[in-house]
């Protein structure tokens, strides 16, 4: 089990709020109501993230300074990045992300990972797919994590992450539940693959 401290650090609504490139970076992203903030709490062990059972709550990148237990300063930053695919956002405000959510992705020299949550209990979404293309097109390394995998049995859930993972077109979609704890250990230690976390 990994013991983190974490705390919150700023939101950034344009690219000139993001803190100076330091740790390494992971973000998250997936469509609005995929649970990012709940997948983050999990991670860290405590609710600094801020869910909500409305979509489309998180409207800017809300960076985090993580420090894993006996190390002196921060060694990794999470990003928790606006929801997509939610119509009811105002257009003012869904106008405005691509001015600083697609220049984090693709130009942020810090950024290590990317994150990508698919909701395993529904079929694959036009949205995701765009989201995963342009990550490949860029060059972003990423990876699917399915979400709220307890709600359905062991077979329902195999059977909808084969599904996934061939319509994808990757090797494999990590599951995960909040509830349950299932796949944090794993997914940590994709983290700290991609993080270079030693010790």
């Amino acid at each position: 089990m990994v013991k983190v401290n974490a705390r919150f650090m700023l939101a950034a609504t344009d690219a000139a709020h993001f803190p100076v490139p330091g740790p390494p970076e992971v973000a998250f992203l997936g469509r609005s109501n995929v649970g990012k903030s709940s997948l983050i709490n999990s991670l860290l062990g405590e609710k600094l993230a801020k869910t909500s059972s409305t979509p489309g709550r998180t409207r800017s990148i809300n960076f985090f300074q993580i420090r894993r237990a006996g190390k002196p300063a921060p060694e990794l930053l999470f990003a928790d990045l606006p929801g997509y695919g939610y119509a009811r956002v105002s257009k003012e405000i869904s106008a405005e992300w691509p001015r600083f959510i697609e220049p984090y992705l693709e130009e942020r020299p810090s950024l290590v990972l990317s994150i990508v949550l698919i909701d395993t209990n529904i079929p694959p979404q036009h949205s995701d797919h765009q989201l995963i293309e342009w990550l490949r097109a860029k060059q972003r390394p990423f990876v699917l994590v399915g979400t709220k995998s307890d709600r359905v049995s062991n077979n329902l859930l195999q059977n909808s992450i084969r599904k996934l993972t061939e319509h994808f077109g990757v090797d494999r979609i990590l599951p995960y539940s909040t509830k349950t704890g299932i796949g944090r250990n794993e997914l940590w230690r994709e983290i700290g693959g991609f993080a270079h976390l030693q010790g």
